[in-house]
């Protein structure tokens, strides 16, 4: 256990968390929504501090993140736990878990992981897999060591950090794939249960404070797909985040307790693409449709093709010192 960072001291030994954008107020003995913080006395404790439920080197096309050192790899960790609770997760088995058992995980510290990233030759740590925010602690000790060894860090989060949280962080955070997973309060509140606008803001956020940013979608049928949804989504990246910010639309697949629909058909997969495009967006991908040709990387001025992938793999990179080859064209992105 480590005391954790960002809470205040209430009445009758309950605390205000201010890690996540919930504000959990929690009584003595309880946990928060995360089900990895408790209240122990009057005292907030994170019960996740170095006990990794995965650790794996990745691509880091797999964030994904197809705008930051295409090629390299990411040295990936996750502790158990979630403060949200989509029907659809893909990690439930890790992220969606027994509030009232004990925490799980192999003990490790910020120095192990760095050490780790660096022997298996890793540009950058990325905090993954369930939803980094509710490991604060040991993210933030671990980026501090990271960016002192000359290593990145990479946030793959849903965005329900609270403003003075990512303003501790922001200092050592270069990159973030945030899931923007619909663009409709009774989404958020049926599918995810949470809140868009807090999402919405988290985005601005990040905007803000100058970290990397792609968005990631993933098109369910029926729930998150029409034309005006995404039309709307698509029209807030470009006024609020940017026409270079990356736009990754995802194809679902039946998983957890959302399995009565069907997988995301292709043709949804490029109408959501071309919105995209069409609202002004420089660089939208498919994602887990290897092969359909989408998940590669055109100059945005000439069309020309810098980077071929398949799923994860690259193929071919034409991008000189960061622009097009052909036409000189800038390429956005960190080591691009």
């Amino acid at each position: 256990m480590k005391e954790a960072m960002f809470y205040t001291q209430e009445d009758n030994k309950q605390v205000r968390c201010s890690l996540c954008r919930f504000r959990c107020l929690i009584s003595d003995g309880a946990r928060g929504i995360c089900a990895v913080r408790e209240n122990r006395g009057g005292m907030l404790y994170s019960l996740v501090y170095g006990k990794l439920c995965a650790e794996h080197v990745d691509p880091i096309e797999k964030k994904p993140l197809f705008h930051v050192m295409p090629g390299s790899k990411s040295y990936s960790i996750a502790t158990v736990g979630c403060n949200f609770r989509c029907r659809h997760c893909q990690n439930y088995a890790i992220s969606q878990v027994d509030r009232n058992a004990p925490v799980r995980g192999s003990e490790l510290t910020p120095q192990d992981v760095v050490q780790r990233a660096r022997d298996n030759d890793c540009q950058s740590i990325s905090y993954t897999y369930t939803e980094p925010t509710i490991f604060f602690e040991f993210a933030y000790d671990t980026a501090r060591l990271a960016r002192k060894a000359g290593l990145k860090n990479i946030f793959v989060t849903n965005g329900y950090i609270t403003s003075e949280a990512l303003a501790t962080i922001a200092p050592y955070l270069d990159a973030a794939n945030i899931d923007l997973k619909g663009f409709s309060e009774n989404f958020y509140r049926d599918i995810v249960h949470a809140s868009l606008s807090e999402v919405l803001d988290s985005l601005i956020e990040y905007r803000k404070q100058g970290i990397w940013l792609e968005i990631t979608t993933l098109i369910i049928p029926g729930l998150n797909d029409s034309d005006k949804e995404l039309q709307a989504l698509a029209a807030f990246i470009v006024a609020h985040l940017g026409v270079d910010t990356p736009w990754h639309v995802s194809q679902f697949y039946p998983t957890y307790t959302l399995t009565d629909l069907p997988r995301t058909p292709l043709e949804t997969l490029r109408r959501a693409r071309n919105i995209g495009l069409a609202a002004g967006l420089r660089y939208v991908y498919e994602g887990n449709v290897p092969g359909e040709g989408s998940e590669n990387t055109r100059c945005p001025s000439c069309s020309a093709l810098l980077i071929k992938r398949y799923g994860y793999a690259i193929e071919k990179v034409r991008i000189s010192n960061g622009a097009c080859p052909d036409c000189g064209a800038a390429i956005a992105g960190i080591g691009m």
